[in-house]
């Protein structure tokens, strides 16, 4: 029942939608993705796990002091969760099965972004506006959603103004270790950030579920004369430059190679922006002079 002078509010998930009886408050967000789209409407979550690597990997936007830490996104602290009284709990895929233990607790929406069959980047999308109905957010995430898209055809300008038309052939990716590599694919949320940008990636790869394709290192001399994109953080960065088989790389001699800042490439709608913001400039830092 809803408190008196109180409307209960309707809201959506991937399971449907439900019925808050009181507009959240105290926000729980047990996956990254969550804990960031709550930060990009203005929202400040009352706990969230893992934070000291969310510093590390997602950077964007960043975790204010305060938030309670309630362990790992697998097995997140029920104890400590349950102490902080929340009146909202979001979850995803990682806590599906947790679901019926966290309803013990609060309200629970759950949030599903990453599968086959689907386009990580337009899920993403979809939920920051069903995470922002449900805080009272929307007119908020229309703006952000359209300055996004305002800021993806300023880098294109850019981009065409230092390489000229057509724009280069991109593969991004990350680094397994100094062998394998894992290069993202149709459904990332990076393929369709580079996509905004007006460019066409190097190494094209199928949908998965989480829109990237392990490769060993060799396969990345299909590049050819594109150029080669890695989000950090990749520690043995320097001890792979030394390598008689990477200086070898087509694309490595021909200075088509740069790192990318660290940005969560699994995240949330603003991550989007983030990492084409990332590659745009990366990109930029060694267009031709």
């Amino acid at each position: 029942m809803s408190l008196p002078g109180v409307a209960a509010i309707t809201v959506t998930d991937s399971r449907g939608q439900h019925e808050l009886q009181t507009p959240p408050k105290r926000i729980v967000a047990l996956n990254w993705d969550l804990a960031e789209q709550l930060l990009e409407l203005d929202v400040v979550p009352v706990g969230v796990p893992n934070i000291k690597d969310y510093g590390e990997w997602v950077v964007k936007p960043a975790m204010p002091d305060g938030v309670d830490d309630l362990g790992t996104r697998a097995e997140p602290n029920m104890e400590k969760l349950a102490a902080l009284k929340p009146d909202l709990i979001l979850a995803a895929t990682p806590q599906k099965d947790l679901i019926p233990r966290l309803e013990s607790i609060a309200p629970v929406l759950y949030y599903s972004t990453y599968s086959k069959e689907t386009n990580s980047a337009e899920m993403a999308i979809q939920n920051y506006r069903y995470i922002a109905e449900a805080v009272g957010k929307s007119t908020l995430a229309e703006q952000k959603l359209a300055a996004m898209d305002a800021r993806f055809a300023e880098l294109k300008t850019q981009l065409t103004t230092a390489f000229g038309e057509p724009l280069p052939k991109v593969a991004a990716m990350r680094f397994a270790n100094k062998t394998s590599v894992y290069i993202y694919g149709e459904n990332s949320t990076t393929e369709y950030a580079l996509q905004k940008l007006g460019l066409q990636t190097a190494l094209p790869q199928p949908a998965t579920e989480w829109g990237i394709v392990q490769k060993r290192i060799t396969d990345l001399q299909h590049v050819g004369n594109g150029y080669v994109l890695y989000f950090e953080p990749f520690n043995d960065a320097e001890a792979l430059k030394k390598s008689v088989l990477w200086k070898a790389m087509p694309f490595v001699r021909l200075n088509h190679v740069n790192s990318v800042p660290s940005v969560w490439n699994y995240g949330g709608a603003m991550s989007i922006r983030y990492i084409g913001e990332g590659m745009a400039q990366s990109l930029l830092e060694i267009a031709p002079k």
